[in-house]
């Protein structure tokens, strides 16, 4: 029982520590993405691999989406949706110059977060009768998540020069920070799996994650109107 106890304390801790998080960036790394003229493939990868580690938001969405996913062949489809949708739109994003309100981009992070919440408790299938096509929606959801990342890049007007490699770069890296994040995030649910509170907490860890998107999500709604 404790050792039970333990492992939804972690996830409890996982899933509401943003505050311990700083999902922005650092007056160091904020002063060299915006004054580097030079093709600089590592600090670039270790920009974005931190940027992703660091990006809760992400990571719920995340935890959401594989939580229910049992075999390695489902969790690799569904990241590499998430994974290729936040790729196209980060790299087009910038170099496009599209660039959305960083409050409204990021209630849309957080209302993906909500959806896969409730979709994990059958919301849906409650509601509508039927469940959403998950993949679509993974896919989608990681377009928004890849604007999302590229508004936060333009707001430091990044230097034109070497910016193609560099993008390419910050893109590897936030997706080898997805990948240590989640062999993290695959550990605990792989030990969690073996008891049987793991289904017992399901519901509540779900309603959680929903509640962790609607603090998200109130937060950015509250940034964007007392903004304009």
């Amino acid at each position: 029982m404790i050792f039970k106890n333990n492992i939804l304390l972690t996830f409890l801790l996982l899933f509401f520590s943003a505050g311990s998080f700083s999902h922005g960036v650092d007056s160091s790394t904020e002063y060299f993405l915006t004054t580097n003229q030079s093709t600089a493939i590592v600090p670039f990868l270790y920009i974005g691999a931190k940027h992703m580690v660091t990006g809760y938001d992400h990571l719920l969405f995340l935890v959401g989406v594989i939580f229910f996913l049992f075999r390695l062949r489902d969790i690799l489809i569904y990241v590499s949706l998430f994974t290729l949708g936040h790729s196209i739109t980060l790299l087009f994003g910038v170099f496009a110059h599209i660039n959305i309100n960083a409050y409204l981009i990021d209630s849309v992070i957080a209302f993906s977060i909500i959806y896969k919440g409730f979709d994990n408790l059958g919301g849906f299938k409650l509601l509508l009768g039927k469940e959403p096509n998950t993949k679509i929606a993974v896919f989608i959801f990681g377009l928004f998540h890849g604007f999302g990342l590229a508004t936060k890049l333009q707001d430091f007007d990044l230097p034109q020069e070497n910016l193609i490699a560099n993008m390419i770069a910050f893109n590897v890296g936030v997706e080898i920070g997805q990948c240590i994040a989640l062999l993290f995030i695959l550990t605990l649910l792989g030990f969690w799996r073996r008891h049987e509170s793991y289904f017992t907490f399901a519901k509540t860890s779900n309603t959680l994650l929903m509640t962790g998107g609607l603090v998200l999500l109130g937060y950015q709604l509250t940034g964007y109107f007392t903004s304009i």
